[in-house]
């Protein structure tokens, strides 16, 4: 699917020559429909250049539990998950799969600030679906077990529910 855009867009400077007077030839979806990529026309040197333009999407920043505020950090996100799946028979790509989901559900929440507990549930979730004893890894150390019983009463609670696809 091809869209025309005929006419200048203020503020694309040429990279050939800085001039700020540029004309849109061609426009068309890329990425699955996540970028629009644009065939520009410099109008005082007559160059040709391409431009891809995506949306931004912000995440919220997360609300620690002692009321600091940080930026999301998805490496972050994404070690801690990796530890909790140290060892245990999942894929990258699904590994991978859950954090564009957690992503995905943070940037749904339309909020500029969330609760790091919100990141943390959801963590669990995806962890619970990945694998359970990552889920089971996971959830001792976010939720601060301290003894046997606890851990004996998450494992319980998990048996008693319906299996996951």
């Amino acid at each position: 699917m091809s869209h025309r855009f005929i006419g200048p867009f203020p503020a694309m400077h040429c990279p050939f020559c800085a001039a700020n007077d540029t004309k849109v030839i061609d426009s068309r979806l890329v990425a699955e429909g996540e970028q629009v990529r644009r065939r520009r026309e410099c109008l005082a040197c007559g160059e040709r250049f391409t431009t891809f333009e995506t949306a931004e999407l912000v995440m919220p920043r997360l609300i620690k539990q002692d009321g600091s505020r940080q930026p999301f950090d998805e490496d972050k996100l994404r070690a801690g998950m990796q530890r909790a799946l140290e060892k245990r028979p999942v894929s990258v790509e699904r590994l991978e799969e859950a954090i564009a989901h957690i992503k995905q559900k943070l940037r749904a929440t339309g909020e500029r600030e969330i609760k790091s507990l919100v990141l943390g549930e959801l963590v669990m979730t995806e962890l619970q679906k990945l694998d359970e004893v990552a889920y089971i890894r996971f959830a001792s150390v976010y939720r601060r077990f301290q003894d046997l019983n606890e851990f004996r009463e998450e494992i319980d609670r998990l048996a008693r529910e319906p299996a996951k696809p």
